[in-house]
């Protein structure tokens, strides 16, 4: 279906991959995997047709429909959701036309012999077979179905796209790549701006789709769902893995034990030829030898072994200030913004080192709630905070507020304190910080570095209550783990606003359900929620 050759990328003097060839079939589903900076984004924007690679080439059959959704793009103005997701369908429409323009032609001209008038003949013939092969009596119907998956309202569809964010643009953009059924799916990062029910949708179909996908994300049981083979990019090179994403990983660990097994004898072999040559150099009777053994010292292709794993670093939360037993009391809170009431009655109290998700659809109420808890919005009810509750909170927006003027290093050192100020270099290390990198200004960060800057200074504040609204967005899975086992560790009361299933495994033991202007607690960890959740959809639509 792709043909991929000898694919060489070159900016700034270094070397992003270097010929690498594969085949994307019909039918693969393919995660993209290699730490941050490894040219992932950039393959799949060559795969795309939206970037250019220094050498080789990409081989598309004429026929194939190849769509493309990047990481950060803005749907535009002047229609409504309905609408901007039923252009999906532009070019069907555009065909119709010209299949009409075509006939009438056809209907006035009388020079039946001559070829321009059989070109047109073949040409309508072409579109007429494409256009009546494709069903489109249930055009709205699709239109609707997948938008509705994707976590709008039916009351949300005949509004305008300016209304919404740029997360909900971004499943309108989703919605349009799903509906045009590409013979190949190219998705960087699909699930940021997703809530929990649908990634579920979206998982399900893409399993049930017969056709090639080839995604990067950073959430894992969404990867391990949805994918039956793994491509790794490291050091420049790929290596493919006919295997989900957890297999993968098993394979990944056991060619890196040979690497370094191999590693380690070729050492030991050059260290003893050296030794061989630095004895006998002078001693005639062993010049051929010694000559010998120089050449092939010379021509010796060196091993190398796969970036190191760093994740088995552990980096922990200060010790907590002790608060008192009850952080957070909530007792009738409820909000609106004018006529729109967000949600009602929520009563609930949080024990001294709860550890508690906030989930549910987007527009629900979770990150209103938290910023009710942090006193940022006036709300009905009461919210009381215990004795000597000191909260840190990690907002959506929380990269942008870093200072822009000083380095990477200096934003860490500032806050740092005792100990864990001998480990700075260790823990930018961890979060890809390390070497040149923690001497570069926050302003040239990407987001994406900003948000694990952010992130790493929380670890380093000595508080009881800590409130992450969507933390890991831009993490990949080895920071991912990083950040997982220092919360599990932590001794204080920890808020989760989040989509990632994974994530939230056996890190939270309270579910706080936001949907339908309730607030509801479920006293279990994540995956009990979703299997409750999933059995109360299917007697949903027994009752239908």
């Amino acid at each position: 279906m792709m043909t991929i050759e000898g694919l060489t990328v070159e900016f700034g003097g270094t070397t992003l991959f270097k010929d690498i060839s594969f085949q994307i079939n019909a039918g693969d589903r393919i995660a993209l995997m290699g730490k941050n900076g490894a040219g992932k984004s950039t393959l799949l924007k060559i795969l795309a047709g939206v970037r250019n690679a220094t050498r080789g080439s990409v081989s598309v059959p004429k026929e194939c429909v190849v769509a493309y959704l990047p990481q950060h793009l803005m749907t535009e103005d002047g229609r409504t959701v309905r609408e901007e997701a039923s252009q999906a369908f532009a070019h069907l429409l555009e065909t119709e036309a010209e299949i009409n323009r075509i006939n009438e032609v056809l209907g006035i001209r009388t020079d039946y012999e001559s070829e321009e008038y059989m070109a047109l003949i073949e040409r309508v013939s072409e579109l007429s077979e494409k256009f009546y092969a494709i069903d489109m009596t249930h055009f709205e119907e699709d239109v609707e179905k997948t938008l509705l998956g994707l976590g709008f309202k039916r009351s949300d569809l005949d509004h305008p796209t300016s209304e919404f964010s740029g997360g909900w643009r971004m499943r309108i953009e989703l919605a349009k790549l799903l509906l045009k059924n590409p013979d190949v799916l190219l998705l960087d990062e699909p699930t940021n701006h997703l809530d929990i029910e649908s990634i579920l949708w979206l998982e399900n179909f893409i399993k049930n789709s017969s056709k090639a996908v080839v995604v990067i994300s950073h959430d894992r049981r969404f990867v391990d769902a949805i994918t039956t083979r793994t491509i790794e990019i490291t050091m420049g090179r790929i290596y493919d893995y006919k295997a989900s994403y957890s297999h993968y990983l098993e394979l990944r660990k056991e060619r890196r034990e040979q690497q370094q097994k191999q590693y380690e004898e070729q050492q030991k072999m050059i260290q003893e030829t050296k030794e061989f040559i630095e004895r006998f150099k002078g001693t005639y009777s062993k010049t051929l030898q010694v000559q010998s053994r120089v050449k092939m010292l010379e021509k010796l292709e060196i091993i190398e072994v796969d970036e190191e794993d760093t994740s088995a670093l552990r980096l922990k939360f200060p010790p907590s200030p002790r608060s008192g037993s009850f952080p957070v009391q909530a007792d009738g809170v409820g909000k609106a913004f004018g006529e729109k009431r967000v949600f009602s009655n929520a009563s609930f109290v949080l024990e001294r080192g709860d550890k508690v998700a906030f989930v549910g659809r987007n527009g629900e109420g979770k990150s209103t709630l938290v910023k009710c808890i942090m006193n940022e919005l006036d709300h009905e009810g009461t919210l009381t905070l215990g004795h000597n509750v000191q909260v840190a909170y990690f907002a959506q927006n929380q990269a942008s507020l870093l200072d822009e003027n000083i380095t990477v290093f200096q934003t860490i050192d500032d806050i740092a304190k005792g100990d864990v100020r001998l480990k700075i270099r260790d823990m930018l290390g961890a979060f890809m910080f390390g070497g040149e990198e923690s001497t570069k200004k926050v302003k040239v960060l990407s987001g994406g570095e900003r948000t694990r800057l952010a992130i790493l200074k929380l670890l380093l504040e000595p508080v009881n209550l800590l409130i992450l609204d969507e933390p890991t967005n831009h993490l990949d899975l080895k920071t991912k783990d990083i950040l997982k086992q220092a919360l599990q560790d932590y001794d204080g009361t920890l808020i989760l606003v989040s989509h990632d299933r994974d994530f939230l495994d056996g890190l939270v033991s309270k579910v706080y359900e936001f949907g339908d202007g309730r607030v509801r607690e479920h006293l279990c960890g994540i995956n009990e929620f979703l299997e409750t959740k999933q059995l109360e959809h299917l007697q949903d639509i027994e009752r239908k």
